[in-house]
C-alpha cells in the first residue's frame, strides 16, 4: 500500500476511493481484533458473561469507561492495561483512516506549488 511520491501524478479519483476503502478496512480490522481481545479478557479474567464483556470492551475501546464493576484482581489489571491500549488504538485507527485523505491534500498542495 504505497502512496505516490511528490513527482508522480495525482491518483485518479476511483483509485483514491479504493485506497480509502482499503485503509478503512485495515482500521476496521484493528478495531475488530482489539474488541475481540477485550471481550475475551473480560470474559475469561473477570468471569463476566459474553454480552457484558462485549459491552465493557466496547465502552472502554470507545473511550467511555467500564460499565460493570470488576471482581477479580486479574480483571482489574486487564481493564487498566486494556484502557491504556484502547486510548492508543483509537489514535492509531483515526490515523489509519485519515492517512490517505491527508496525503492527497498535501499532494494537491504540492502540485499547486509547481
Amino acid at each position: 500500500m504505497r502512496f505516490e511520491r511528490h513527482q508522480e501524478k495525482l491518483l485518479p479519483r476511483r483509485l483514491f476511493i479504493w485506497r480509502v476503502a482499503r485503509w478503512t478496512a485495515v482500521a476496521g480490522a484493528v478495531v475488530a481484533v482489539s474488541l475481540a481481545v477485550g471481550v475475551c479478557g473480560y470474559h475469561y479474567l473477570d468471569g463476566l458473561p459474553w454480552i457484558d464483556s462485549l459491552l465493557n470492551a466496547s465502552m472502554i475501546l470507545g473511550g467511555m469507561g467500564p460499565v460493570d464493576p470488576l471482581k477479580t484482581t486479574a480483571g482489574k489489571v486487564f481493564a487498566s492495561v486494556y484502557a491504556l491500549y484502547s486510548g492508543l488504538a483509537l489514535i492509531a485507527v483515526v490515523g489509519l483512516m485519515l492517512a490517505p485523505i491527508l496525503h492527497r491534500m498535501l499532494h494537491i498542495f504540492h502540485i499547486a506549488d509547481k
